[in-house]
Protein backbone atom coordinates (compact mmCIF):
# COMPACT_ATOMS: atom_id res chain seq x y z
CA UNK A 1 0.00 0.00 0.00
CA UNK A 2 2.83 2.39 0.85
CA UNK A 3 4.47 1.55 -2.49
CA UNK A 4 1.29 2.43 -4.38
CA UNK A 5 0.94 5.77 -2.59
CA UNK A 6 4.58 6.68 -3.24
CA UNK A 7 4.20 5.77 -6.94
CA UNK A 8 1.10 7.98 -7.20
CA UNK A 9 2.88 10.92 -5.54
CA UNK A 10 5.96 10.60 -7.75
CA UNK A 11 3.90 10.27 -10.93
CA UNK A 12 1.86 13.33 -9.93
CA UNK A 13 5.06 15.33 -9.51
CA UNK A 14 6.34 14.33 -12.95
CA UNK A 15 3.02 15.01 -14.66
CA UNK A 16 2.77 18.48 -13.12
CA UNK A 17 6.26 19.40 -14.42
CA UNK A 18 5.27 19.10 -18.09
CA UNK A 19 3.70 22.22 -19.62
CA UNK A 20 0.27 21.33 -20.92
CA UNK A 21 -2.64 22.87 -22.71
CA UNK A 22 -6.23 22.20 -21.72
CA UNK A 23 -8.39 20.90 -24.56
CA UNK A 24 -12.05 20.31 -23.95
CA UNK A 25 -13.22 18.62 -20.77
CA UNK A 26 -10.20 17.25 -18.94
CA UNK A 27 -7.97 16.52 -21.96
CA UNK A 28 -4.41 17.84 -21.60
CA UNK A 29 -1.69 17.77 -24.24
CA UNK A 30 1.96 18.58 -23.70
CA UNK A 31 2.98 21.10 -26.37
CA UNK A 32 6.53 22.13 -25.45
CA UNK A 33 9.03 20.74 -28.00
CA UNK A 34 12.07 21.93 -26.00
CA UNK A 35 14.32 19.52 -24.16
CA UNK A 36 14.49 19.56 -20.37
CA UNK A 37 17.90 21.27 -20.54
CA UNK A 38 16.54 24.05 -22.76
CA UNK A 39 13.58 24.53 -20.42
CA UNK A 40 15.92 24.80 -17.43
CA UNK A 41 18.15 27.30 -19.26
CA UNK A 42 15.12 29.41 -20.20
CA UNK A 43 13.84 29.27 -16.63
CA UNK A 44 17.20 30.39 -15.27
CA UNK A 45 17.33 33.28 -17.74
CA UNK A 46 13.78 34.31 -16.83
CA UNK A 47 14.39 34.23 -13.07
CA UNK A 48 17.73 36.01 -13.48
CA UNK A 49 16.14 38.87 -15.44
CA UNK A 50 13.17 39.11 -13.09
CA UNK A 51 15.49 39.30 -10.09
CA UNK A 52 17.62 42.02 -11.69
CA UNK A 53 14.50 44.00 -12.60
CA UNK A 54 13.17 43.69 -9.03
CA UNK A 55 16.51 44.76 -7.58
CA UNK A 56 16.60 47.78 -9.88
CA UNK A 57 13.10 48.95 -8.99
CA UNK A 58 10.47 47.05 -7.01
CA UNK A 59 7.63 48.26 -9.25
CA UNK A 60 9.05 46.25 -12.18
CA UNK A 61 8.20 43.05 -10.33
CA UNK A 62 4.49 43.64 -10.91
CA UNK A 63 4.44 45.93 -13.94
CA UNK A 64 6.63 43.89 -16.34
CA UNK A 65 6.02 40.32 -17.44
CA UNK A 66 8.98 38.29 -18.70
CA UNK A 67 8.78 35.11 -20.78
CA UNK A 68 11.74 33.23 -22.24
CA UNK A 69 11.51 30.69 -25.06
CA UNK A 70 14.64 29.22 -26.66
CA UNK A 71 16.76 32.14 -25.50
CA UNK A 72 14.32 34.72 -26.86
CA UNK A 73 13.06 37.12 -24.21
CA UNK A 74 9.51 38.49 -24.49
CA UNK A 75 8.77 41.59 -22.41
CA UNK A 76 5.28 42.97 -21.76
CA UNK A 77 3.75 45.46 -19.36
CA UNK A 78 3.73 49.19 -18.70
CA UNK A 79 6.40 51.67 -17.62
CA UNK A 80 6.28 55.38 -16.80
CA UNK A 81 8.49 56.72 -19.58
CA UNK A 82 10.58 55.87 -22.65
CA UNK A 83 13.80 55.95 -20.60
CA UNK A 84 12.50 53.11 -18.44
CA UNK A 85 11.54 51.12 -21.53
CA UNK A 86 15.08 51.46 -22.89
CA UNK A 87 16.54 50.58 -19.49
CA UNK A 88 14.49 47.38 -19.21
CA UNK A 89 15.34 46.40 -22.80
CA UNK A 90 19.03 46.95 -22.11
CA UNK A 91 18.83 44.77 -19.00
CA UNK A 92 17.17 42.03 -21.07
CA UNK A 93 19.98 42.17 -23.65
CA UNK A 94 22.57 41.93 -20.86
CA UNK A 95 21.13 38.58 -19.72
CA UNK A 96 23.54 35.72 -20.36
CA UNK A 97 22.45 33.46 -23.22
CA UNK A 98 19.90 35.79 -24.80
CA UNK A 99 19.35 35.46 -28.56
CA UNK A 100 16.78 38.19 -29.09
CA UNK A 101 14.48 40.53 -27.17
CA UNK A 102 10.87 41.15 -28.19
CA UNK A 103 9.74 44.31 -26.41
CA UNK A 104 5.99 44.84 -26.11
CA UNK A 105 6.23 47.25 -23.18
CA UNK A 106 3.82 50.19 -23.33
CA UNK A 107 4.36 53.63 -21.87
CA UNK A 108 1.68 54.72 -19.40
CA UNK A 109 -0.40 57.70 -20.39
CA UNK A 110 -1.70 60.43 -18.16
CA UNK A 111 -5.28 59.28 -18.57
CA UNK A 112 -7.81 58.45 -15.92
CA UNK A 113 -11.46 57.48 -15.82
CA UNK A 114 -12.70 61.06 -16.05
CA UNK A 115 -10.62 61.94 -19.13
CA UNK A 116 -11.53 58.66 -20.85
CA UNK A 117 -15.25 59.26 -20.21
CA UNK A 118 -14.95 62.81 -21.55
CA UNK A 119 -13.21 61.54 -24.71
CA UNK A 120 -15.94 58.95 -25.28
CA UNK A 121 -18.66 61.59 -24.81
CA UNK A 122 -17.06 64.00 -27.28
CA UNK A 123 -16.49 61.22 -29.81
CA UNK A 124 -20.09 60.03 -29.61
CA UNK A 125 -21.42 63.60 -29.97
CA UNK A 126 -19.24 64.16 -33.02
CA UNK A 127 -20.32 60.87 -34.60
CA UNK A 128 -23.96 61.71 -34.00
CA UNK A 129 -23.53 65.11 -35.63
CA UNK A 130 -21.78 63.59 -38.62
CA UNK A 131 -24.38 60.84 -39.08
CA UNK A 132 -27.57 62.92 -38.76
CA UNK A 133 -26.48 66.14 -40.42
CA UNK A 134 -25.57 65.38 -44.02
CA UNK A 135 -24.42 68.96 -44.61
CA UNK A 136 -21.71 68.74 -41.97
CA UNK A 137 -18.21 69.32 -43.23
CA UNK A 138 -15.11 68.74 -41.17
CA UNK A 139 -11.35 69.01 -41.22
CA UNK A 140 -9.14 66.23 -39.96
CA UNK A 141 -5.67 67.28 -38.82
CA UNK A 142 -3.21 64.58 -37.89
CA UNK A 143 0.11 65.33 -36.26
CA UNK A 144 3.03 62.96 -36.52
CA UNK A 145 6.03 62.76 -34.23
CA UNK A 146 8.76 60.26 -35.13
CA UNK A 147 6.41 58.36 -37.47
CA UNK A 148 3.77 57.94 -34.74
CA UNK A 149 0.40 59.65 -34.65
CA UNK A 150 0.40 61.89 -31.59
CA UNK A 151 -2.82 63.91 -31.98
CA UNK A 152 -5.86 63.84 -34.24
CA UNK A 153 -8.06 66.92 -34.33
CA UNK A 154 -11.46 67.01 -36.02
CA UNK A 155 -13.21 70.34 -36.47
CA UNK A 156 -16.78 70.08 -37.72
CA UNK A 157 -18.50 73.11 -39.12
CA UNK A 158 -22.08 73.40 -40.23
Amino acid sequence: MKKLISILIISTLFISCAPTQQLGAGVKISIDPRTIGMQIDDGIMQKNLQARLALTEKKYLLSIQVEVLDGRIFLAGKVDGPEEKVKVTKMAWETKGVRSVNNAINIKGKSNFKSNAKDILITSQLRTALIFNKKTFYYVLTFFKRNLITNIFIWPFF
